[in-house]
């Protein structure tokens, strides 16, 4: 079957605008497109209602919890109605209505309880706001079956996406340039793979075929890429990065989910520091007046941080789908304090 008849005409002209932007066959890719959601919140809710309202073909969300009245604040899916009832199945319930024609499904048990065969029925699984133990072991098992996953957060004024797609072809479209394009290695992570030339009226296309190699999140945490910049770039890392680390560490050591007092800040700002040690970052970005503004942020969430991510993490799902992008690789790191959104390779 050809990929134009995965589509029907009705959905041809229900999705006209972004099938002239990436194209039917991306657009069937998508339509084909089964995706895990694991846990639900601010930032999963503004996922899934861009994956769904772009027709992808199926979407799962697993929650095992039930919805508490601090769950109403930034979860624009659920409504006061819902207190008391599960997450999974009340999100799913208002996503459903958002386009009929994505299959959407709720599964209401425990995500800790799922295996690696439950993820082989994915195409892709996005985890947002859980622990790092947990991220890590849904990304082995995602591996396991050679599956692509993404992991975020929305921390108050901060958050992060992170993204293993673990080996992504996907191609670029561009007006020809008089220098040649070359096959082989282009960076530590990405190679140019083919090239294809063609002629659209006068000018001349390329279109350059490219592969990308990803980390699982466990080596990711480990990298010290980052210490191979030059001092000037080193210093405008943003301190959030190692910070989000040191959130994960600070939960693991305390079982707190965030300072909450002057001997509790003061460990946390040590673990900031040992996080940049670890990433090979100079201490001097961050002060102690970063870590106590990220540690009040934790575990807030603010819609509009929440949509930014949201938007950019549901694009980079479509860009996977499409192959027709260069997907974010490996970390985007949201610094509400500087409003930039810089991409970091871990």
């Amino acid at each position: 079957m050809t990929e134009e008849k995965l589509i029907s005409a009705e959905e041809i002209a229900l999705y006209d605008r972004q099938i002239r932007l990436w194209g039917i066959a991306a657009q069937a890719r998508m339509r084909a497109a089964n995706v895990l959601l694991v846990n639900t919140g601010a930032l999963s809710n503004e996922v899934a209602k861009n994956i769904v309202l772009a027709g992808i073909g199926s979407l799962t969300v697993l929650d095992g919890q039930t919805v508490s009245p601090l769950d109403l604040g930034g979860q624009f899916l659920l409504e006061e109605s819902d207190i008391g009832s599960n997450k999974a199945e009340a999100s799913a319930a208002r996503l459903q209505k958002l386009n009929p024609r994505t299959v959407v499904s709720a599964d209401a048990s425990n995500f800790k309880e799922k295996t690696a065969e439950y993820y082989a029925n994915f195409d892709i699984t996005v985890a947002t706001e859980l622990e790092v133990d947990d991220l890590i072991s849904i990304n082995d098992m995602c591996r396991q079956n050679s599956k692509p996953f993404y992991a975020g957060a929305s921390i108050g004024l901060y958050g992060y996406i992170f993204a293993d797609l673990i080996k992504h072809t996907f191609s670029i479209e561009r007006e020809k340039s008089n220098i040649s394009v070359k096959l082989g290695p282009e960076s530590a992570s990405r190679s140019i793979i083919d090239v294809i030339v063609k002629k659209e009226g006068p000018k001349l296309k390329e279109i350059v075929t490219k592969q990308e190699t990803y980390k699982p999140l466990s080596a990711s945490l480990q990298s010290d890429n980052l210490s191979k910049l030059r001092p000037r770039s080193l210093m405008k890392i943003s301190p959030v990065l190692p910070a989000i680390k040191a959130m994960w560490n600070f939960h693991k050591d305390t079982g707190s989910q965030k300072p909450t007092n002057e001997t509790d800040l003061a460990d946390f700002h040590h673990l900031v520091v040992g996080a940049c040690r670890d990433f090979g970052l100079p201490v001097g970005i961050v002060s102690p007046g970063f870590t106590a503004s990220f540690a009040r942020n934790i575990g807030t969430e603010l819609s509009p941080i929440a949509a930014i991510l949201g938007g950019v993490l549901a694009q980079d799902i479509l860009n996977y789908l499409g192959q027709r992008e260069q997907p974010i690789q490996n970390w985007v790191i949201f610094d509400g304090d500087s409003s930039a959104a810089p991409i970091y390779s871990l």
